[in-house]
């Protein structure tokens, strides 16, 4: 796992007012926000972040802006191999929530858990996802 993947939004105090509309998506309720996406490791280090652009309201229209992960689209992204469950693997995998696409590089966890096994993968998958959500609140 390289890290947990999520965006948050920072309430924008002080836009100025000829911005405002641009930076308003109703997330905040009225109020402009930033949007910052982020990758963190379960050492709460930061190795991406990218403040969304203007009407950018939710992770999907981030991530197809910042080019962090626009490598693994092309097969550039960093050559990572490991084996697991026998099976080899060529790039290493970002942990996500539902709402980002089903990129072979972006892990979820289970919906619908069928047998103990995917109960337990949901429970330690979710817990490692905290870490970018711990990182936000040191932010």
């Amino acid at each position: 796992m390289l890290g947990s993947v999520d965006c948050m939004h920072w309430q924008w105090k002080n836009c100025p007012v000829a911005w405002m509309r641009s930076y308003t998506s109703g997330h905040k309720g009225t109020h402009p926000t930033v949007i910052l996406e982020a990758v963190a490791d379960n050492r709460l280090w930061i190795c991406h972040a990218y403040f969304g652009v203007s009407s950018s309201n939710n992770d999907v229209n981030v991530l197809n802006h910042s080019d962090f992960f626009s490598g693994v689209l092309n097969d550039k992204a960093p050559a990572i191999n490991f084996i697991a469950n026998n099976h080899q693997y060529k790039m290493g995998y970002y942990l996500a929530d539902d709402i980002y696409p089903k990129w072979s590089t972006f892990v979820k966890t289970f919906n619908r858990h069928a047998n103990e096994k995917q109960v337990l993968f949901a429970q330690k998958q979710e817990a490692a996802r905290k870490d970018v959500e711990r990182a936000f609140g040191v932010l």
